[in-house]
């Protein structure tokens, strides 16, 4: 986990911090949680932060419980355990075109074992008593700027929060990005609490009071890859490519476009 303080007027990194976490392709979220406290604490607090927002690895599923604790350690976007219920989505949608084209359609994208749908199911098929008790789904940045706020002591699972990057990358998010396909999740899909998908600037909460962090305005944050394309300005006619645990080319597009 990194913290990194800059001034926006003159862009000079003020501090930073860093604190490392477990790896593996399952973790505890409240582990991210611990290592965020202790990066903050390493680049001297937030007593002179303003505005903060979260980038994080996207597509992870972390699930909660109607009391807002972690249900089971979050699966990553590298946790390959769902490709058979990718197959299975997709095969399930297979009518008079092909599964893949009516996905794509929808969503924009095609199940893969790194994307929240899969893993959702997943843990429909595998884990059936740990479904049962999820009463809401979120993923790695949304978690962090919700416990920032204040968690479930502050604001309920409504409070959760997430940007259009992220939603994106659910597989159960329209192609506009900005609306939830609930006919898309699994059973109960009503009465679970999906992260409001905020606009791009939009003020998603302030910083939990009871810290001091009152004064601290929180955006809606960003998956890495979607943070990095905004941080090179990536425009029209130019591309990306990110290597690092995973290979990424992005690219932006005047129109919409489905793969």
């Amino acid at each position: 986990c990194k913290v990194v303080v800059w001034d926006p007027v003159s862009g000079e990194v003020v501090c930073e911090g860093r604190a490392p976490h477990p790896e593996g392709t399952e973790v505890d979220p409240r582990a991210w949680w611990d290592a965020l406290n202790e990066a903050m604490a390493a680049a001297g607090g937030l007593d002179d932060v303003r505005a903060l927002s979260v980038g994080g690895q996207q597509h992870g599923m972390v699930v909660l419980d109607e009391r807002g604790e972690v249900i089971r350690p979050a699966l990553l976007w590298n946790d390959t355990r769902s490709a058979g219920a990718a197959r299975d989505l997709i095969a399930e949608r297979a009518g008079e075109s092909s599964g893949e084209a009516w996905w794509a359609d929808a969503t924009g994208s095609v199940p893969v074992a790194s994307l929240t749908v899969t893993k959702l199911r997943w843990l429909a098929d595998h884990e059936p008593e740990a479904a049962q008790r999820v009463a809401a789904v979120c993923l790695p940045h949304d978690y962090l700027t919700w416990r920032i706020a204040g968690g479930f002591e502050r604001l309920g699972l409504e409070g959760l929060a997430t940007d259009r990057s992220d939603a994106s990358g659910t597989g159960y998010v329209d192609r506009s990005g900005s609306a939830y396909r609930r006919d898309i999740l699994a059973q109960r899909a009503e009465s679970i609490v999906l992260p409001w998908i905020a606009e791009p600037y939009e003020v998603v909460a302030h910083g939990d009071e009871a810290r001091g962090w009152g004064e601290i305005a929180l955006g809606p944050g960003a998956g890495d890859n979607a943070a990095a394309a905004l941080g090179v300005d990536l425009g029209p006619g130019a591309a990306m490519l990110s290597l690092g645990t995973s290979g990424v080319v992005a690219a932006v597009s005047e129109s919409a476009v489905s793969d």
